[in-house]
């Protein structure tokens, strides 16, 4: 029997690669067609979308969804990974942690929120001349990363918790993180720390959303291997992109890769696809409506008549 394509939420655990986990639903699934939309480091937990089948297609479009974050900065060390994973660079006097203020990490925090440009952290999976940066890092090299523009919607921390990391001063700080894909939230404790003088790295990491998928919907790979089910494509479209519900001729229209005529008001604002639905309920296309009219940048049903 195939494979029934869908999406599948995980709740990944910590200690492994989003690599380890489509290979575990691979098996799960009984299929080699599984694919993600977006990775998390293996110090991570939380949501990490899974495409099965035909539903991978769809996954192209899910990996510039917006994401949400919990973490645990620790202040008063840098670290070369920028995670509690790497060699620590710097440490922070006590005296220099100590004159860390909650005022000062608020005014450091709005620094990093809204439009900014980011440079990622050097252990990301960014290529540099062919090859992951990451890799280049571990194998000795400096790598510097040009900045980008990222978007952080949402920068909000929790309360200061002194500490110690062997003999040295910590602070440590809880922080919920809502952004635009591409937002290393590595970076932005980096950044932090250097804000503040007194160097910083995470080190604790979940993710609690990608685009609609939370983790409210989201099953531990224990739970799926006790019970395999999937999200249905056209229930995960609905979720996750603006609807627009087609008559008969511009469902077999769109179905044969045609153009329609644009929806009247649009379906969406012109900076996304958009889900078209066939009178019976079939996900027939993702579509762009521009100038009038419309057309599939994605076909998932097939034409029918």
């Amino acid at each position: 029997m195939s494979a029934v394509p869908g999406l599948v939420v995980v709740d990944k655990p910590a200690g492994c690669t989003s690599h380890d986990v489509v290979a575990r639903v691979r098996r799960l699934a009984g299929t080699r067609k599984v694919g993600h939309a977006g990775t998390l480091d293996p110090m991570a937990t939380g949501v990490l979308v899974l495409g099965i089948e035909r539903a991978t297609k769809l996954l192209t479009y899910l990996t510039g969804a917006d994401k949400s974050y919990d973490a645990t900065v620790r202040l008063g060390a840098g670290t070369v990974t920028d995670d509690a994973e790497g060699e620590v660079t710097r440490r922070a006097d006590a005296a220099a942690v100590a004159a860390v203020t909650p005022e000062r990490v608020a005014a450091a925090v709005a620094r990093l929120t809204g439009d900014i440009r980011q440079v990622p952290s050097s252990v990301s999976a960014i290529k540099v001349a062919g090859q992951r940066s990451y890799a280049r890092v571990r194998a000795g090299e400096q790598v510097e990363l040009a900045a980008r523009p990222v978007r952080v919607s949402r920068f909000e921390v929790g309360a200061l918790r002194p500490g110690h990391d062997g003999d040295a001063a910590v602070l440590d700080l809880d922080v919920r993180v809502d952004c635009s894909s591409g937002t290393y939230i590595r970076a932005l404790a980096r950044d932090l720390g250097a804000d503040l003088g007194v160097g910083g790295h995470l080190t604790a990491l979940r993710r609690t959303r990608v685009g609609p998928y939370g983790l409210d919907g989201a099953r531990t790979l224990e739970e799926l291997a006790a019970s395999f089910t999937v999200l249905p494509v056209a229930d995960a479209a609905r979720a996750a992109f603006p609807v627009r519900e087609l008559d008969d001729d511009e469902a077999r229209r769109l179905g044969h890769g045609m153009r329609v005529a644009a929806a009247d008001p649009p379906a969406a604002d012109g900076a996304g696809p958009v889900a078209a639905f066939a009178p019976d309920g079939t996900l027939v296309a993702l579509i762009t409506e521009q100038g009038g009219s419309a057309r599939a940048v994605l076909v998932l049903a097939p034409a029918g008549g």
